[in-house]
């Protein structure tokens, strides 16, 4: 791996030069590893399969390795950083790496999980090295408040990535699993080595693509089925007649809606796919209308 990446992309070198300029040291308080590798930024753009009529939301640009990728490829780059002194020194490596595409550039110093508009026009694709600590609550977050959302490219810890990714019946099926696959056909990309980021992180990473589809088709709002899910998986190797018990207000409603919803009450929620947790809500919330 080369120190300095050539045309204008960021390689090891310039990262720890730029931190030690700017006095930034990385910190785990908000997961900062940085990309050091020019052809791994290159490999995520091209997965992404993004064009000049994209508006891509990156969330923690950090020193601009995958910024500076993306602002070549599409139309519109909306940062999101938390880290001021990386917010503020952003627009400067822009115009000095690719001082052509600096109006390309927009912004947002932000908690992530806390952004629920951004500026127009509106993002077409999340594109991100995201934080482990945070990954799946800024997936699920910024696809449920941005429906422009069309596709989603992001980097994450590899178990995360498996996780979003697994499908029923799996051992890493879970809740990230079923809440992703509400919002969209999930897949994993690819795999990152831990080689490519300094501080280098203690496992590798993952690539997971998410194309945005329909959810499915029920009366039951989406918080209701995602609190039917979080009540299948709090009490993972209980049957669902029991671990919904809760959820459903007792054994006996459980099960009514689970047969209501074509369903064995003595089935776990790890066989379960999105849809049929839709048809349980659905089941449940006509039982109480009733």
């Amino acid at each position: 791996m080369s120190e300095d990446a050539p045309s204008g992309l960021l390689g090891a070198g310039q990262i720890r030069e730029m931190a030690g300029r700017l006095g930034v040291r990385p910190t785990k308080h908000w997961g900062q590893n940085f990309v050091i590798d020019a052809n791994t930024v290159r490999r995520i753009v091209r997965l992404a399969d993004v064009g000049l009529d994209d508006v891509v939301v990156e969330v923690g640009p950090g020193l601009g390795s995958l910024t500076l990728a993306l602002l070549r490829a599409v139309g519109r780059v909306v940062a999101v950083e938390i880290d001021p002194n990386l917010a503020a020194a952003l627009p400067a490596t822009v115009a000095a790496l690719a001082p052509a595409y600096g109006d390309r550039l927009d912004v947002v110093l932000a908690d992530a999980l806390n952004v629920r508009t951004l500026p127009d026009p509106q993002p077409t694709a999340l594109i991100a090295n995201l934080p482990y600590n945070i990954s799946v609550p800024v997936v699920l977050s910024f696809l449920e408040a941005f429906p422009t959302l069309r596709r989603v490219l992001v980097m994450v810890q590899l178990e995360v990535a498996e996780r979003l990714a697994a499908p029923p019946g799996s051992k890493t099926y879970g809740i990230p699993s079923l809440k992703a696959a509400w919002y969209a056909e999930v897949r994993l990309a690819g795999r990152v080595s831990r080689t490519v980021f300094w501080p280098a992180p203690n496992v590798d990473s993952g690539l997971v693509a998410l194309n945005r589809r329909e959810p499915p088709q029920t009366p039951a709002p989406r918080k209701e089925v995602f609190a039917c899910i979080d009540a299948a998986f709090g009490q993972r190797r209980k049957t669902l007649r029991a671990a919904l018990a809760g959820w459903a207000g007792s054994a006996a409603n459980a099960e009514a809606a689970l047969c209501a919803a074509g369903v064995d009450p003595r089935t776990r929620g790890e066989q379960l796919d999105i849809d049929a947790f839709a048809a349980i809500a659905a089941a449940r919330s006509a039982m109480v209308s009733q």
